[in-house]
């Protein structure tokens, strides 16, 4: 626990105009100053989960096949290094070559003649990550800018029953057979819509550039979106970021679809992340935590919603959000709370009268608990005026759970960037 720092204010945001979705053709912006001491910053980055067999590369290509993947950057730099992750691996990561280069455009696995470069990992060509384990390489110089599309391209060389990744990468990823990585364009690959082994893109920047990471679920991790179009709500974000020109802030999206706060999900469950995905990332300032939906409905889908069952989630979803606070604001890292979006609609999770008194109960205690460093009252933005525990009929992808993309961009239209700039917790210098 932790005691109330004076002077912290729950923060009601308020329903904004929607923002337009944005390609690879939005005008960049500059990088950052070479001014000052650098640090390394995640600039683009995803939550690791484990792969089932459906998720994870066919034996042929993991034992000698190149996966490139193209991912977008939010922050820019004067070097950049990539993280890869065997987090949930069951035997060795061998990566026998790896590559970077800028990408033609998402969906495409081109790269621009002359940008690639080979990835070395302490001088060499080759790495072996244990299970478990996430490794880094070393810089390769590379003027980043906010809103890059990068291309990283891994040979893997050996046959696993378990692999790591994030199953809705929301953009294309190419598989091919052999050693490609320094092909301009693959052959023979076939594209999937999945991330492998690759957890972040990491840029040397000067302070105060920082990272702040949003953690949820699927209305994080982008739900409906259309595949290699960049427009979640952390994607329209990042350009508003860009558009104001005030600070060098990185946005990761640490979101899983189907994720929950307490228990697993169709992956590993927030508390349980919270350390790799926030608190071990690099240059992380603040974390917003945006969870909860899927906690609230699979306790209804299972029956298990009785009175006992509710107060007692109540309880813990409390003691969960009050303990990551506490080890977030040990590491210098403030948090900002996000309350619950309207699902009376939801057909899937079918929820009654009392789960909706759930929701409400719990968004009550993160608008006035003052335990967060700041909130985003996101049900207040995408909620029905007339119906408030539905959504409101603009901002819903029609599954009464989802926001649409106007919803998505209403999300990031009302963070107060304000509320990202200071963290009374922060040990640098730059970020106080």
């Amino acid at each position: 626990m932790h005691a109330f720092r004076p002077g912290r204010l729950a923060i009601a945001v308020l329903a904004a105009l929607g923002l337009g979705a944005c390609g690879s053709t939005d005008r960049l912006s500059p990088p950052v100053s070479d001014h000052g001491p650098h640090h390394w910053v995640a600039s683009w980055g995803t939550s690791q989960m484990r792969f089932g067999q459906a998720e994870g590369m066919p034996a042929g290509l993991w034992k000698d096949g190149t996966v490139r993947q193209v991912v977008r950057l939010s922050l820019g730099g004067s070097q950049v290094r990539v993280r890869i992750s065997n987090a949930y691996g069951s035997d060795m990561l061998v990566v026998n070559e790896a590559s970077i280069a800028r990408a033609v455009r998402p969906g495409s696995s081109g790269v621009v003649a002359g940008s690639l470069q080979a990835l070395r990992f302490n001088g060499g060509a080759a790495v072996r990550i244990p299970a478990g384990a996430e490794y880094v390489s070393d810089p390769v110089d590379l003027a980043a800018v906010s809103g890059l599309d990068v291309a990283v391209t891994l040979h893997l060389a050996n046959a696993a029953d378990q692999q790591t990744g994030h199953a809705d990468a929301r953009t294309t990823t190419f598989l091919a057979p052999g050693r490609q990585t320094a092909a301009a364009s693959l052959e023979g690959a076939q594209s999937v819509t999945r991330w492998h082994q690759l957890a972040d893109v990491e840029v040397s920047a000067a302070p105060p550039a920082r990272a702040v990471v949003v953690i949820g679920d699927s209305i994080t991790d982008g739900y409906g979106v259309t595949i290699d179009a960049n427009n979640r709500w952390t994607d329209h974000l990042v350009r508003r970021i860009a558009r104001d020109g005030k600070r060098q802030l990185a946005v990761i999206n640490a979101g899983i679809g189907g994720g929950r706060l307490l228990r697993e999900g169709l992956g590993p469950s927030l508390v349980t992340r919270f350390e790799r995905d926030v608190l071990a990332r690099n240059g992380v300032s603040h974390a917003i935590v945006f969870i909860g939906v899927n906690d609230i409905g699979v306790l209804r889908r299972a029956k298990e919603d009785t009175p006992q069952a509710i107060e007692a989630m109540l309880a813990d979803v409390k003691q969960a959000h009050l303990q990551m606070i506490a080890r977030a604001h040990a590491k210098g890292i403030c948090v900002i709370g996000a309350t619950i979006t309207p699902f009376m609609g939801s057909d899937y999770y079918a929820p009654a009268p009392h789960n909706e008194a759930l929701r409400q109960a719990v968004n009550d205690w993160v608008r006035t608990a003052q335990a967060f460093d700041g909130v985003l009252d996101f049900d207040g933005v995408l909620r029905d005026p007339a119906r408030p525990s539905y959504l409101a009929e603009a901002y819903d992808s029609g599954d009464g759970l989802h926001p649409s993309n106007a919803g998505y961009a209403a999300l990031a239209a009302a963070v107060p960037l304000r509320q990202l700039d200071r963290c009374a917790y922060s040990r640098s210098p730059g970020l106080r």
